[in-house]
């Protein structure tokens, strides 16, 4: 199976973005793929706010299930949310928990306008009745297998399908 290029899907999606920047615009990225696809896209945008990022680990429903297989990040939204239109940006859209989470804790900082969901990619399965504005690709993920955003060394991103382990 191809995977579409990420590097490219970044570019498409800042230009889908650009006419809907306004004054009250922010972007704030879940860690840790969607860091870093809103880390190219607040570059590309020129957003006057500096970059939000989140750690939802704390709020998913599924945390005592999976528990922290990483060093938790540290949520840091160094704006006032309240009024914003924020750009909440991830890498791979699936079940929507992580979304749910993200916008939980996002009203723990405050009452925005509006959330706009931007992603890198939709694979389905969604569990929650949530969806992407903005999305730069939908992909069939094969059973068993997860889509997955990677950084490489030099900072270059690209979508990559792996086995799903068993818990």
């Amino acid at each position: 199976m191809r995977l579409p290029e990420a590097e490219q899907l970044c570019g498409e999606l800042a230009r889908e973005l650009a006419p809907r920047i306004g004054p009250r615009s922010a972007m704030i990225g879940i860690h840790t793929g969607g860091a870093w696809v809103a880390e190219r896209l607040h570059a590309e945008l020129g957003l006057p706010e500096p970059l939000g990022l989140m750690d939802i680990a704390f709020y998913r429903d599924d945390y005592h299930q999976q528990g922290l297989h990483h060093d938790p990040k540290r949520t840091r939204i160094p704006f006032d949310v309240t009024g914003r239109q924020l750009l909440l940006v991830d890498d791979v859209l699936y079940t929507g928990r992580t979304i749910r989470a993200a916008m939980n804790e996002l009203f723990d900082y405050g009452r925005p306008e509006s959330i706009t969901l931007v992603v890198l990619a939709d694979r389905g399965g969604r569990q929650l009745p949530i969806c992407a504005q903005h999305c730069g690709a939908r992909i069939e993920v094969p059973p068993g297998m997860r889509l997955r955003l990677t950084r490489g060394a030099q900072g270059k991103l690209a979508l990559a399908l792996e086995p799903v382990r068993a818990a």
